[in-house]
């Protein structure tokens, strides 16, 4: 009997000691009050811990861009052997963060809990975390983020450039608020993520409950109500073990540097506090220290020895002819500023066999940058007027700033003399247009096609809707919209492009664009608007879906027009006739009939009879249907039935709404 028993107690301790031992392979708290000597921390691409403790995930030189720190080891998040339904764990996490922008400041950070530590192929353009390929959201990806967003993108559907949301395998948060805080009497008081300042946050997830919890606040004390509540069940989400930690992304032209001071993590439990006092800060220039007189002296004899070599330097660039000067004008445009010399050596030497094409007023050549080894694109301008120049460069400090997933993106600029050299991001795939007409080996599918016009037009509404002006870019055509590696649509070219505040007028005298692109009203006004952008776009769609250019010379007279071809088409009862016989037949009838229609219609000769690109936006994303009758693209008699189309516009929308 005693035998019996010292056999069953050592079985028993032999459980819990297996026990302990799986257990202790995933570690369930964590607790950085600073980073000081945190090995268990991995750092990818520009991340690293600062000398006094800081993690700094991006700062504001523009090499570092992108930013990711991980807890090494993986945390084990539910467990199906023992819990029958796999049902997540509840987890909890505070940490405090600050956010110091450089100009306007992008593009925000998230806390993310993730597959592995190691994820291919991310974007700054999606916060250090995604890619062009998954960050419209793909189960298979298994990423839960809180983002903490500083950039306006209508493209993703961000409510603003200061929020906090929920990512579910997806950069198009689920739920999003403004970041902000509640004070003791359930006051709201808005919060600036890139204020300099600490900021605490806490993110509480109840299994029990199936609901996350977001607190974000800078003072130590906790407030009582979270900003974001959400139900969410994230067993579905996680694997047994995930990777936790940090993701950062900054822009080139407007840049920020994300520090974490603290971090603290617990499952099922609640995460250790952080007293902001006592963590590190992020370095400061120091201010009114005494100087010793040994440090004196160095300091002076560096600063003779600098303004010597200064002021010998200055005397040669003004003496060698080709000198890149820089004018005060100039400083206003932001500090990425190519050297001519960095450009020279990436083309080599402007080379013709590196030449991708001609723009609309320059060539375009493709190079490799010596250090980085990044692929980009440089356009060469040249400018007989110096005042024209200055103008231009101008404008291209408004347009700099722009951030939208399909728009080209400026990288920087270069200034020589009159030359102006300008250095965009590489698209692999070149032009729409050459897909179109040029290279009978590429041939775009109807799915391809239709992601290109919805990629343009989400950009043409950033333009004009989604940026702090209004952005008209007078030259929308196949040939300014380029393919990147995915064949994802994205505008380029914006050397006619015209800026303005909302609720002004464009003061545009000058008449631009490319025939068969053309607003019929501008001739006659001078004047370009939104409106003449959406005619543009209106013949780009019906380009792409009937593989004609908008005006072919050498056609019979009936089909010349492209527009006016298709409407023929349609009073016949042929419409489908005039889809692009390359694709072969195999498209979805009601996608192209639905563009045909918008075609048609954003090519009306009456600018008030035109959709704005929100309406346009709306139905290629299927939120409102198009009516089943549709009119003339013609003025005159005509020109009021195509305002009755957009009338009979019928809502397929949850919210239930009858028209555009």
């Amino acid at each position: 009997m005693a035998s019996s028993s010292f056999l069953f107690i050592n079985f028993f301790l032999s459980l819990i000691f297996l026990s302990t031992q799986t257990l202790s392979s995933h570690y369930t708290q964590l607790f950085y009050p600073g980073f000081n000597g945190s090995i268990d921390i991995t750092l990818k691409e520009s991340a690293e811990i600062e000398g006094n403790g800081v993690l700094r995930l991006t700062s504001r030189n523009y090499r570092n861009i992108i930013g990711q720190a991980f807890y090494s080891s993986p945390i084990l998040f539910k467990n199906s052997s023992s819990d029958g339904d796999g049902r997540a764990f509840s987890f909890s996490t505070c940490f405090v963060f600050c956010i110091i922008p450089e100009y306007e400041g992008g593009h925000g950070f998230t806390f993310a809990i993730v597959p592995s530590k190691d994820l291919k192929g991310i974007s700054q353009r999606f916060l250090g975390l995604f890619n062009e390929s998954n960050f419209y959201g793909k189960f298979s990806n298994h990423i839960f983020a809180v983002e903490f967003d500083t950039i306006f993108d209508v493209g993703i559907k961000d409510i603003d450039n200061d929020h906090v949301g929920t990512d579910l395998n997806s950069l198009i948060s689920n739920v999003s608020v403004h970041a902000a805080y509640f004070d003791e009497l359930g006051k709201v008081h808005n919060l600036s993520l890139q204020s300099g300042k600490p900021i605490k946050v806490w993110i509480d997830y109840d299994s029990d409950e199936i609901t996350l919890h977001v607190t974000i606040s800078p003072f130590n004390s906790k407030p009582r109500k979270p900003i974001l509540s959400y139900r969410v069940n994230l067993s579905s989400v996680f694997y047994e073990e995930m990777y936790i930690g940090f993701t950062a992304s900054t822009g080139i032209l407007s840049r920020s540097s994300h520090y974490i001071l603290g971090w603290s993590f617990a499952i099922n439990g609640e995460a250790r506090d952080l007293d902001i006092s006592s963590l590190p800060s992020p370095k400061k220039k120091k201010t009114g220290e005494k100087i010793s007189l040994p440090v004196y002296v160095s300091i002076t004899t560096a600063s003779v020895f600098v303004i010597s070599v200064f002021a010998l330097g200055f005397y040669l660039l003004r003496r060698y002819k080709k000198s890149e000067e820089i004018e005060q004008w100039e400083l206003q445009l932001g500090p990425h500023r190519y050297s001519y010399r960095e450009l020279k050596k990436a083309t080599r030497n402007f080379s013709e066999k590196e030449l991708l094409g001609y723009g609309g007023s320059g060539k375009v050549y493709r190079g490799i940058l010596p250090i980085s080894k990044t692929q980009i694109a440089v356009k060469r301008i040249c400018h007989d007027s110096k005042q024209g120049l200055r103008e231009f460069m101008t404008e291209i400090a408004t347009i700099g700033m722009l951030r939208h997933r399909n728009l080209v993106q400026l990288l920087g600029w270069c200034r020589r003399e009159r030359d102006l050299l300008l250095v965009y991001e590489f698209m692999e795939n070149g032009s729409l247009d050459n897909y179109l007409f040029d290279d009978p080996r590429t041939i775009l599918n109807w799915e391809q096609r239709f992601k290109v016009i919805k990629g343009v037009a989400s950009a043409l509404l950033y333009l004009h809707e989604g940026y702090k002006q209004v952005v008209i870019h007078r030259d929308v055509k196949a040939s300014n919209v380029l393919l990147d590696g995915e064949l994802n649509g994205k505008l380029g070219d914006f050397g006619l492009a015209k800026v303005y505040e909302h609720g002004s007028a464009p003061d545009t005298t000058r008449v631009v664009g490319t025939l068969g692109y053309l607003a019929p009203e501008l001739p006659r006004t001078g004047k370009s608007t939104t409106s003449s952008d959406v005619y543009a776009f209106g013949a780009l769609m019906l380009e792409v879906a009937c593989g004609r250019r908008p005006v072919e010379m050498k056609a019979l007279p009936e089909e010349m027009t492209l527009v006016d071809w298709v409407w023929d088409k349609y009073r016949e009862g042929q419409v489908l006739s005039v889809v692009d016989s390359k694709i072969q037949g195999v498209y979805d009838e009601v996608e192209v009939t639905m563009v045909l229609k918008l075609g048609v219609m954003c090519s009306n000769n009456e600018p008030e009879q035109r959709p704005s690109m929100r309406q346009v936006v709306r139905c290629l994303d299927g939120e409102i249907g198009v009516a089943d009758e549709w009119k003339a693209p013609g003025g005159g008699s005509n020109g009021g039935a195509v305002g009755e189309f957009l009338g009979s516009f019928t809502s397929t929308s949850i919210s239930g709404e009858s028209s555009c």
